[in-house]
């Protein structure tokens, strides 16, 4: 019995019961019940609600509640403007018998008691069955006297023949008195439980036909204009003193807002005006629906249906801003520009979606900004990473319960205009799974024929998204859906160089870093030669955000001499870094030398190219080939292929080895880092005849390229990177798909300034260059 027992926070609710498995929100507005529900979150607990017995109570003791209540999860709290109370959002988990209450100065306390649902003989089970059926009639004759009842509610009652649910799920539904619901909630025996609910519903159905022919007597002894005037006499009467003058205003203010829009169609007015009268007719006799009817015109109206920004169009402007915010990307820049220009030619012009492709650090997303800082346009920016509902696209439906917007229309909230630069963050990071696909959601969004009247699931008003510009990124443009795509236009950000990472270096992350740090020209200077060391030294990367942060570190390193008044000018060189950052992490290049087995291959990652030293080496055995360094299956499948090439062409190569009696090991080191892709196969079968015919690889060669049965070197991509890698390392001679030369113009010219590129066409031509 004692592993039942809890010590939980507890709130008295005033006028409401919760029961178990119920989804419902309150407001606390007491300082103990809104500490009770803060440490709930803190720690993970469940949080025990238990109905007062006395609603007047202010400030109840254990002796003012029921002792039967419900153990809860608190799935959201939202802050209520203009005051100091919560709105907590909790799902009902079962019943709990309160044993023992503690009344803390911060909160109370209750040592409960969990009480499980009860189960029931198998012989009650015909009459569990028939008790249900019977409490759907009842509840359906119940329902036709109230018009207002959602059909998701007879939905859950029809589909329900868990008895104790169902006669929770009616108490908690109908408006009874709360000490008839208190009951339902301490009848633990499910079958005992739905009979009395039964009880209830059968007594509310007499109360309300004869409630029904006394309203029509009373009809008809009035005269209908008499009977109109008295009615709205009354609801007039009614509002003011429920109300207030307020809420009279706050209708009208809505109306005015609503008849003020210009850029919604005459049906989408009429739905938002008639959300008004139904706010209207609510009054506080419904505080639950007029909250969601209340927010929804806030957000609706929140949103900038009339509000757009003029566009900056001047090309000499844009291009200053492009070029004081971001050092080289030409290739970005130019086609920003030329944006610009067919906008002057065509300003509705549709169409213009762009994906910036590329590692990470490389400037996808500021240069996002500093378009939109060109154009005078607003900027909201949607990370897409991680996402897996539809939902968070299209927005939740009303119907639920917390239910908000989606990342779409919220942007535009955010902006503040119809017409902002959203950038779609990290497009190639959705996921799908049983709550939908959200690329699918996309596709509607970033199609221009589609997007000019995109209905959100919460507003469900079409808004034109056909002004938007924009702008996403993606590090693997492989991992984008082929219809999503399809949709935008691709262009690729590569790897910086060395001397395009010193000028960004000296021109951006210097300044920036020292502004950030309170530091002003006079208290540091970094020489050119720390950058220079910096880059080769102490960083490894394809963007640059490495060396922020140890220009960062050097920074924080001279605001403490500053304070300190250790140093209060301090000039930084190569020699001083060792002391700031530690010992370099990259002090030389690799060592390129000539060995047996081994071969220099690069391959293409999201963070730009790296060259990988391919090994392999042979033992006697029973003709196994084994494959270690985290592979993937596209890797594994080139290096069987490396090996059947071999053997099938063993005479050629003069090798006398006798295969079954071999056993051959491949390994790409840095076996911690999965590997794959389609461009190992040249370096594994050259690394494979190298081992068996004992002869050296040429250590200043590198290579990349898939290869077929027959011997033939196929076609790669990610050239450019891949040869940036091979530069860095050092390599002077680097051997490339004869397919691959159109993409020459593509590498970097210092890079084809220090290596010689060899097109092959063949795995002859590979071995010729390669193997000493």
């Amino acid at each position: 019995m004692e592993d039942n027992m809890n010590l939980v926070p507890t709130v008295a609710l005033r006028g409401l019961v919760v029961f178990p498995g119920m989804l419902l929100h309150f407001d606390a507005a007491r300082e103990k019940s809104i500490a009770a529900v803060k440490e709930a979150i803190d720690k993970g607990d469940e949080l025990f609600l238990v109905t007062q017995k006395d609603t007047a109570i202010e400030e109840p003791t254990f002796g003012d509640v029921y002792k039967m209540g419900v153990l809860v999860r608190v799935r959201q709290i939202i802050g209520i403007p203009e005051s100091n109370n919560i709105r907590v959002v909790v799902e009902g988990d079962c019943r709990a018998m309160l044993k023992r209450g503690i009344e803390d100065d911060k909160c109370l306390y209750a040592l409960v008691e969990r009480r499980p649902e009860k189960g029931y003989a198998k012989n009650r089970q015909d009459y569990a069955e028939a008790l249900v059926r019977k409490a759907r009639d009842i509840f359906e004759q119940y329902s036709r006297f109230t018009p207002k009842m959602s059909p998701d509610v007879m939905i859950r009652v029809i589909t329900d023949d868990n008895p104790g649910a169902i006669a929770d799920y009616i108490a908690s539904v109908i408006a009874i008195p709360f000490a008839s619901k208190q009951k339902i909630l301490e009848e633990q025996h499910p079958i005992t439980r739905l009979e009395k609910m039964c009880e209830i519903l059968s007594s509310e159905i007499q109360m309300m036909e004869l409630e029904d022919k006394i309203a029509a007597k009373v009809e008809q002894a009035v005269d209908d204009n008499q009977r109109e005037y008295y009615l709205r006499e009354q609801i007039r009467a009614l509002s003011e003193e429920l109300d207030g003058e307020g809420s009279a205003d706050e209708i009208d203010t809505y109306r005015q807002k609503i008849n003020s829009i210009e850029h919604i169609s005459a049906k989408s007015r009429e739905k938002f005006l008639r959300e008004c009268s139904r706010l209207q007719k609510m009054g506080n006799g419904s505080p639950a629906e007029s909250t969601v009817s209340r927010n929804y015109l806030d957000t609706v109206l929140g949103l900038p249906w009339d509000i757009e920004t003029r566009d900056k169009l001047d090309l000499i402007h844009a291009r200053k801003v492009l070029d004081a915010d971001h050092y080289g990307l030409d290739e970005v820049k130019d086609r920003i520009i030329e944006l610009l220009a067919v906008r002057q030619l065509n300003p509705d012009v549709k169409g213009q979606i762009i994906c910036l492709a590329g590692p990470p650090g490389v400037g996808k997303t500021s240069i996002a900004q500093s378009l939109a800082r060109a154009m005078g346009r607003n900027y909201a920016r949607v990370s897409l990473g991680g996402i897996h509902d539809e939902a968070e696209i299209r927005g939740h439906r009303r119907t639920y319960i917390g239910s908000m917007p989606g990342r779409v229309m919220s942007a535009i909230a955010d902006a503040g205009s119809r017409n902002p630069l959203i950038l779609f963050d990290e497009i190639d990071k959705m996921a799908a799974d049983i709550k939908g696909d959200p690329s699918s959601a996309m596709l509607e969004v970033l199609d221009p024929e589609q997007n000019k009247a995109f209905v959100d699931h919460f507003v469900e008003i079409p808004f034109d998204l056909s002004q938007v510009l924009f702008i996403t990124t993606a590090n693997d443009k492989n991992n984008i859906p082929r219809p999503l795509l399809d949709r935008m236009e691709v262009i690729d950000l590569y790897s910086y160089t060395a001397d395009e990472k010193f000028h960004i270096a000296k021109k951006h992350l210097v300044p920036k870093s020292m502004a950030r740090h309170g530091i002003d020209k006079t208290q540091l200077k970094v020489r050119d030669s720390a950058i220079n060391e910096i880059i080769a030294s102490y960083t490894r990367e394809a963007g640059v955000r490495e060396l922020e942060r140890k220009i960062d570190k050097i920074s924080r390193h001279t605001a403490y001499n500053i304070v300190t008044k250790t140093n209060t000018t301090n000039v930084i060189g190569a020699k001083e870094l060792e002391a700031i950052l530690g010992a370099p992490k990259f002090k030389d290049k690799v060592k390129l030398k000539n060995e047996v087995g081994v071969v220099n291959g690069l391959a293409w990652t999201e963070v730009g190219g790296e060259m990988l030293k391919v090994e392999s080496t042979l033992m006697k055995g029973k003709g196994d080939l084994e494959l270690t360094g985290s592979l993937g299956d596209v890797m594994k499948e080139s290096a069987r292929i490396a090996l059947s090439f071999i053997r099938a062409n063993a005479k050629k190569y003069k090798i006398d080895a006798q295969f079954d009696e071999l056993d051959i090991h491949i390994h790409v080191p840095e076996g911690a880092t999965p590997k794959d892709g389609p461009s190992a196969g040249v370096t594994m079968t050259t690394a494979l005849l190298s081992a068996l015919t004992k002869r050296p690889v040429d250590g200043t060669v590198a290579m990349t390229g898939e290869i077929s049965l027959t011997g033939k070197v196929l076609p790669i991509g990610g050239l450019r990177e891949k040869t940036m890698a091979a530069y860095k390392a050092g390599i002077k001679t680097v051997l490339i798909p004869k397919d691959n030369v159109p993409d020459l113009p593509d590498v970097i010219d210092v890079v084809k300034e220090n290596i010689k590129f060899i097109p092959v066409s063949t795995l002859d031509e590979v071995f010729k260059v390669a193997l000493i």
